[in-house]
């Protein structure tokens, strides 16, 4: 005996909840970004290194999700959602280094601030192509 479908909610119920979870999101993705250029081009201690380099390896692997995430594609809401777990950790091990806990703190906060609402726009928007399509 298999369960029945449940029934999908209606657009109207959907769209406002996507349009929170979308903000929400972008401002996570863009402080992730706007934290490791500053601390990195203005306070961090790189022994020599090239700032460029740096900034680079760190953010050439959340640049690659900038259009996808600027256009509302669901997919790459997804997809970032694994990525942004990296610098989540790299957030977590930073907080337990001596004069860099704010550093750490922020990340972590906008790690999770992308990660929360990026997963509910993942179900809604999915929720809403089905909704469509079944129209």
């Amino acid at each position: 005996m298999s369960k029945a479908d449940k029934p999908l909610p209606s657009l109207d119920y959907l769209k406002p909840r996507l349009l929170v979870c979308r903000i929400l999101s972008l401002l996570g993705y863009l402080g992730v970004i706007f934290v490791l250029l500053t601390y990195n081009a203005l306070f961090a201690d790189l022994h020599g290194a090239s700032p460029l380099v740096i900034i680079g390896t760190l953010l050439v692997p959340l640049l690659i999700f900038l259009p996808g995430m600027l256009m509302g594609n669901v997919r790459t809401h997804a997809w970032l959602c694994f990525a942004i777990n990296l610098y989540f950790i790299y957030g977590v091990l930073v907080c337990f280094q001596p004069g860099r806990l704010l550093y750490g703190a922020l990340l972590v906060g906008f790690s999770v601030l992308y990660f929360i609402p990026a997963m509910g726009y993942v179900r809604w928007g999915f929720q809403a192509k089905r909704v469509q399509e079944e129209q």
